[in-house]
């Protein structure tokens, strides 16, 4: 059991300095990113700094299995080249064993990444989108999903003009029974239009059996209110702004998904995007249990034996190569083409079995 907890806080002390070293870089290179991308829009360096920090979680999010590949193979060199590794294995202690504490660290360390980080991370990213938005010229666009419709908002130098929908296509490109309301800067709303659908081309809304009523101060709304075949709206917005805020499950927590989920049904569109991402967050602990395992099936033996950084290399690039696989099975399940449920937890299964296998036959064989 001591050796069980000693192995424990050396893989938890490896992994936060390396989680802690990859975020310094990640800050310095999405850093330069950010001013790059917003030189144009003079924004000072807080503001830069403020889009950094909430662009991080984010990548720190989808690196995390490099992040336990890298621990791992630093924990087990550094074993071997003290000889603890050596010792252990002359106490009697089998290789597996010797595995079960790093393996259940990085299946709490994935709880926690599902649990905490994960909505850590739709909120920061959520807020850099806001804010990312808010600094373009074209004035801020923002999209809700909830049980009333789809909600959006688009924005120019002259005001912002909120859209209440029922219900979309599928591809976001219409919006059926459709509310406008126009607000002007520093006078309130000032038109409000229903109609019964309303497609986005161009960057413009064109509104069919259209109505508009005038919503100034002192006018008749009923009584000045016009009817049109069909009406044009100019738009800030466009078919694909809208579909990458629908299609960003990651910008969900995921306690709020399976709700959001419901709600893109109810509104018209395909949830198995969310689906998939859902169950691949529950997989994502046994993932990174599974990096644990290919990590050490090549870096358990002592350095006298030569070849380190081959096995070093061997772990990265088979981690990669898994982690790509997951990916790809992702892709295969948002298209429909495999079952979501296979899509997400065959990637996990596959890789610890493929690890347990390379680890029975480095011991046995």
């Amino acid at each position: 059991m001591i050796l069980h907890l000693y192995f424990a806080r050396r893989f938890a002390v490896t992994f936060v300095t390396i989680t802690a070293i990859l975020f310094a870089l990640v800050m310095l290179v999405d850093a330069v990113e950010q001013a790059r991308r917003f030189g144009s829009y003079d924004l000072g360096w807080q503001r830069i700094l403020g889009l950094t920090l909430l662009n991080a979680p984010q990548t720190i999010n989808l690196i995390l299995p490099l992040i336990m590949i890298l621990a791992t193979v630093a924990l087990f060199i550094s074993l071997a080249r003290s000889s603890e590794m050596v010792v252990t294995r002359a106490a009697g202690r089998s290789a597996l064993r010797a595995l079960i504490a790093p393996v259940v660290v990085a299946l709490i360390i994935g709880v926690m990444a599902v649990g905490m980080l994960n909505p850590i991370v739709a909120a920061t990213n959520n807020r850099y989108l806001q804010l990312s938005e808010s600094y373009r010229a074209d004035g801020a666009s923002a999209l809700s999903i909830s049980d009333e419709g789809l909600w959006l908002r688009q924005g120019n130098v002259d005001g912002q003009t909120v859209i209440r929908a029922w219900r979309s296509n599928a591809d976001a490109s219409v919006l059926y029974d459709v509310t406008f309301i126009t607000y002007e800067h520093d006078r309130g709303p000032v038109r409000r239009i229903e109609a019964g659908s309303a497609a986005l081309v161009d960057r413009e809304w064109r509104l069919r059996d259209a109505k508009s009523w005038p919503l100034e101060a002192g006018v008749n709304a009923e009584g000045n209110a016009t009817t049109h075949a069909l009406l044009t709206i100019p738009s800030s917005l466009t078919v694909e702004r809208i579909r990458e805020s629908i299609g960003a499950p990651g910008a969900v927590s995921i306690y709020e998904l399976p709700a959001f989920i419901r709600q893109l049904e109810q509104a018209g569109f395909s949830p198995r995007k969310h689906r998939v991402w859902l169950q691949a967050e529950f997989a994502r602990p046994f993932f990174l249990m599974a990096m644990v395992l290919v990590a050490s099936a090549f870096t358990m033996r002592h350095t006298r034996f030569g070849g380190t950084g081959v096995a070093v290399l061997a772990s990265v690039l088979l981690g990669f190569t898994l982690y790509f696989i997951r990916s790809f099975a992702q892709i295969l399940g948002e298209n429909g083409q495999i079952p979501v449920l296979l899509a997400a937890w065959a990637p996990p299964a596959v890789a610890i079995l493929l690890a347990l296998g390379l680890l029975l036959h480095a011991e046995d064989g």
